[in-house]
Formats: C-alpha cells, sequence, structure tokens
C-alpha cells in the first residue's frame, strides 16, 4: 500500500518560492556573464572581473542559498557583504552588471530579521554600487549629479521591495502559525467525539445490559429461590416447574447477549410484534410474581407492527424497566399495560397498585434513570406519578416518525 505524506503546512509559503529566486539568480548571472563576454576588456580587468562572478557564485551556491533558508545571522552576514563587495567589481569593470541589483535587493531582506536590518544593508548596497558607478565614470561631479537621481530612485525602490517581502513573510508565519493552531484545535474537537461517542456507547451497553439480561438474572435467582423452598417442602412437581422458567429465562438472555454483540435490537422484537412481546413478558411476569398482569392496546395490531424499529425498542425496555421496578419495590397486586397512540406520537404506560414512592427520590436509582436517558434520547418524555400507598403510574411519550 502507498502512503501519501501529508502537506507541511508549518513550512511558510516564501519558504517554498525559494526555488524561484535561486533560478532568477542563476538566470541573471549568466545572461551578464554572457553580456559581458563582448565587452572590451584588457586581459587585467578580464580575469578580476571573471574571478568576482567566481567568488559570487560560489558564495551564493555554498554560503548565501543555506543562509536564505536556515536564516542563520553569521553566513547571512558574510554573503551579503561579500555580493555587494562583487557587484562593485563587477559594475565598476562592467557597467552593464547592475541589473544584477535587482536579484541582490531582494537577497538584502530575504536574509534579514528586522526591517532596520534590510534598509540599512539595502543602503549600503545602493552606495556601493553607486560608488563603482562613479569611479567607472571617472570620479567628476557631473557623474555624480548624473548618477545621483538613479541611486536615489534605486533605494526608494529597493525599500518599498524589501517593505513588500517583509510583509509577504510575516503574514506567511502568522498564517502557517494560524493554521497549526486551527489543525491542534480540530485534533482536540475530534479527540473530544471520539471520547463522547465511547461514552455515550457505554452509556447505552450498561442500559441494554441492565434492561435485559441484568433482569433476566435477577428472574433467575427469584425463581431459584423459589424452586429451593418448594423442594424441601416436597413439592415437586412446582419445582420441576420453577425449574423449566429458569431454563427458559436463562436461554431468552443467552439469546440477548448475542444480540448485543451483533445488534441492539432485542430478539423478542426479531420474531414477534411488540404487542405479542408485551403480552408474553406479562405472561411470564405473572408466572414469576403471582401478579396479575394485563396488557391494552388502544391502537390496532396492524399498526403496532408498523411503528418504526426504533420506538418498538424504546417502548418495550420501558415496559421492561417499569416491570423490573415493580418485581423490586412495588409489592403490588395487579399491573396494567396500555399502548396507545395520540396525536403527539405513541405511548405506553404502566400502572401498578402497589406501595408506590415520592417520585422526587425516583431517580436515586439506575433504572428509572436509565429509561428517561433511552427516551430523551429518541427525542421522547417520561412521566411518573406515585405517592405512598397510591400506586404508581409510568407514562413514556416517543413522537410520531411515519406513522
Amino acid at each position: 500500500m502507498v502512503s501519501v505524506e501529508p502537506k507541511r503546512v508549518d513550512e511558510p509559503i516564501w519558504m517554498r518560492t525559494l526555488i524561484g529566486w535561486h533560478i532568477v539568480f542563476w538566470v541573471l548571472l549568466v545572461m551578464t556573464l554572457v553580456v559581458s563576454l563582448s565587452a572590451d576588456f584588457s586581459p587585467d580587468r578580464r580575469i578580476v572581473y571573471l574571478s568576482a562572478f567566481v567568488v559570487l557564485a560560489a558564495m551564493y551556491q555554498f554560503v548565501g542559498s543555506p543562509a536564505i533558508s536556515s536564516r542563520r545571522l553569521l553566513p547571512s552576514y558574510a554573503y551579503r557583504i561579500v555580493l555587494i563587495g562583487c557587484l562593485m567589481v563587477l559594475v565598476a569593470l562592467y557597467p552593464q552588471s547592475v541589473f544584477l541589483m535587482f536579484i541582490a535587493s531582494a537577497q538584502m531582506w530575504l536574509l534579514s530579521e528586522q526591517v532596520r536590518e534590510g534598509a540599512a544593508f539595502s543602503l549600503l548596497l545602493v552606495i556601493g554600487v553607486g560608488a563603482a558607478q562613479l569611479w567607472n565614470a571617472g570620479w567628476g561631479w557631473d557623474a555624480f549629479w548624473a548618477i545621483l537621481p538613479w541611486m536615489a530612485v534605486s533605494l526608494v525602490v529597493t525599500l518599498l521591495f524589501g517593505i513588500w517581502i517583509e510583509r509577504v513573510i510575516t503574514q506567511s508565519q502568522q498564517r502557517a502559525e494560524l493554521i497549526e493552531e486551527l489543525q491542534s484545535a480540530r485534533d482536540e474537537l475530534a479527540e473530544a467525539h471520539h471520547t463522547a461517542g465511547v461514552m455515550a456507547e457505554r452509556e447505552r451497553m450498561a442500559r441494554e445490559i441492565h434492561d435485559t439480561l441484568a433482569q433476566g438474572m435477577t428472574s433467575i435467582v427469584m425463581l431459584a429461590q423459589t424452586a429451593a423452598v418448594e423442594l424441601r417442602r416436597g413439592g415437586t412437581d412446582s419445582a420441576a416447574a420453577r425449574l423449566a422458567a429458569i431454563e427458559d429465562t436463562a436461554r431468552e438472555n443467552l439469546a440477548e447477549a448475542r444480540a448485543l454483540v451483533a445488534a441492539f435490537t432485542p430478539v423478542a422484537l426479531s420474531e414477534a410484534t411488540l404487542t405479542e412481546v408485551l403480552r408474553r413478558q406479562a405472561e411470564r411476569f405473572a408466572a414469576e410474581t403471582g401478579v396479575d398482569v394485563q396488557v391494552s392496546l388502544d391502537l390496532p395490531d396492524e399498526e403496532v407492527a408498523a411503528l418504526p424499529q426504533g420506538q418498538q425498542v424504546v417502548l418495550l425496555r420501558s415496559a421492561q424497566e417499569a416491570l423490573a421496578n415493580v418485581r423490586k419495590h412495588a409489592a403490588a397486586t395487579q399491573v396494567l399495560i396500555t399502548l396507545g397512540l395520540s396525536d403527539d406520537g405513541v405511548w405506553i404506560e404502566i400502572r401498578d397498585d402497589g406501595t408506590g414512592f415520592t417520585p422526587s427520590t425516583a431517580d436515586a436509582g439506575y433504572g428509572l434513570a436509565a429509561m428517561r436517558g433511552r427516551v430523551e434520547e429518541s427525542g421522547g418524555s417520561v412521566q411518573v406519578e406515585s405517592a405512598p400507598g397510591r400506586g404508581t403510574r409510568v407514562q413514556v411519550l416517543i413522537p410520531a416518525e411515519d406513522l
């Protein structure tokens, strides 16, 4: 598999354009050298001229170019001084070499850390090249006044060009820092989303286990305790019935555990309608506890079957949790489960005639809190009405979806 190396964002844009500056330098240097070959030089002057070319090329290759990339102080100072000296020699011997001023002015600023430094070297460059032109012209006042406007214009242009380069470099560095900060913030946000997703998944798994496996295990424990009591009393037939109920509950729990590994849809809903599952749960609960449990439908079976799978899961889990609370706390004799449809959506109500409780303390346990969390994730709501000695009514409302 071919891996693609990510593009470096911490490298300023101007650093990625240095190849252009290198090409311009070498093109201007070679062009100046080629044009100078037709000039009428004395042998001594030609040797000095070519020597200055060689020194300048070597200094740029081994000192100037690396200094532009590394921004090291000492090499940058050394190269610029040599550059000004070599340019003075070239212009003094062949005035047309002044075209190298264009790239020399840019390099004065590329190697500068501050505006004052770039301005000082630019001034030194203009004065040096102007002095070389004046030497070539014979040091006369006429030549000085002729060269002075050119020097002034060159200095102004060089300063403006250099300040522009400095601003480009500064903005490039600021943008690189901003991109790095944005990437860091994006990574932190992605990590936070991942952590939140993991926590939400753990909470959902905890609710699924509480609503299925934990309640099934509670039924098994209670049935086993009842069977043990009946065996001690000699009721083998009733004990055998309890053991059969234990086996059925254990098998269902095993199926639920496998379903949790594969998906989160209850096994019962994959094999029957919500109405059938609710009635089966009621019959089993009645057989295990002796409580009279009734299931009432305020909507046709066809509409129940047409409910979205997610709604059916929430309604079933809510009923299971309410029955678990009745088993643990209510000491009820009758329970009524009602499934209905209203303008606001589909609802299920579980009402018992047990001991009741104070609703303000209901969230202390995990069961009702888990029910609320599951229902609210679906956009629904949970209402609990109860009082000590007056039974309990729990109603879950899920907003309508494609009903």
